[in-house]
């Protein structure tokens, strides 16, 4: 009863795979839905994908952008409604699957 009960809420919640395949690395583009009062609007947040991590309806991935000399990170879950769409803007070769050493690297060396 228990384990058909849980198949029955990720069936209605999890969102199907529109979303592309995308890896640590990557620089992608995440366009979300944003509400101020009544108004709707779609943002985007551009960056490289610092980590993927989880399972089901806890999966998410991190974003990180320089936003002049500050760095600024967002963490997006796979299943949140508000995200629109997810474009990878080009492919990068890492050798981890978690890039922490990414935040404390400036200019040409934080090229991935």
């Amino acid at each position: 009863m228990s384990n058909n009960f849980i198949e029955n809420i990720k069936d209605k919640w999890i969102k199907k795979n529109d979303l592309p395949l995308f890896n640590s690395g990557d620089t992608i583009s995440v366009f979300f839905e944003i509400k101020e009062g009544e108004k709707k609007r779609i943002q985007s947040f551009k960056g490289v994908v610092i980590k993927k991590q989880g399972k089901g309806l806890t999966k998410t991935f991190t974003v990180r952008k320089m936003s002049g000399e500050i760095g600024i990170e967002r963490i997006f879950i796979f299943n949140q409604p508000s995200i629109k769409k997810i474009e990878v803007n080009k492919k990068g070769k890492v050798r981890r699957s978690k890039i922490y050493y990414f935040r404390s690297l400036r200019g040409k060396k934080a090229r991935v």
